[in-house]
């Protein structure tokens, strides 16, 4: 009897000490999660060159007071949202009290022209920044009225994309009426360019930067590589 008693109370006392660990982990995790001092008190912003910092922190002051564990990734999201320079973000928690958001910016690719001036767009078509003068160093992308959300807008981004940055810092402008029918215009004389589709675009590219280092930057004329095996240029 004495040995069953003895058993019946160090399973009553495992019971507790069980129970009371419990209770005092959730106790733990309750007062983690809803302290005040795990609130957040300040905001910070990374990755920036075009967004500004501050209007990002300002847009999140509903957040601020709020235990860490229970912000609101939704609505910082839809707030984030409001800023079309913004392509990407992750946000990161710091203890006790600090919200990092490492954002990554939208990339000009090129501007086009409207009635009003010029609409600076990045490769999704998303206007950037818009101005009464044509930006200097940005190349033009002339689609023939048609939208950015058309093939020829398209192919006109995936050619300035594949271009290395000493070559495409020499396109004044770029056109496609087609998805197929690609050409450029390089700065100085106005050498043109004749591409073709955007396919096998980073042969081109290869092959035009050839072409142009065995040619007299000062002689008007074409540049073909619309084949990509073999460029030519045609003095005009």
């Amino acid at each position: 009897m004495r040995r069953f008693t003895r058993r019946a109370r160090n399973r009553r006392l495992t019971i507790a000490v069980i129970a009371g660990t419990i209770v005092t982990l959730i106790g733990l995790v309750l007062t983690a999660v809803y302290s005040p001092i795990l609130a957040l008190r300040q905001v910070r912003v990374d990755g920036t060159s075009r967004v500004n910092d501050e209007e990002v922190v300002s847009a999140l002051d509903d957040q601020l007071g709020t235990p860490l564990a229970l912000l609101d990734f939704a609505k910082i999201e839809d707030q984030l949202g409001a800023f079309p320079l913004i392509r990407s973000y992750v946000t990161e928690t710091l203890p006790p009290d600090t919200l990092v958001i490492h954002i990554v910016e939208r990339q000009p690719v090129g501007s086009v022209a409207t009635s009003t001036g010029y609409q600076v767009v990045d490769p999704a078509g998303i206007v950037l920044q818009e101005s009464a003068d044509r930006l200097p160093g940005v190349p033009l992308i002339d689609l023939a009225g048609a939208a950015t959300s058309t093939p020829a807008f398209d192919a006109a981004v995936e050619v300035l994309l594949s271009l290395p940055p000493t070559l495409l810092a020499q396109v004044d402008s770029i056109s496609a009426h087609t998805q197929d029918d690609v050409s450029l215009v390089l700065a100085g004389v106005g050498q043109r360019v004749t591409w073709g589709s955007a396919d096998d675009s980073t042969q081109k590219a290869a092959l035009l930067a050839a072409l142009i280092a065995v040619t007299d930057p000062t002689a008007a004329g074409e540049f073909d590589v619309s084949a990509p095996s073999n460029g030519v240029f045609r003095p005009a």
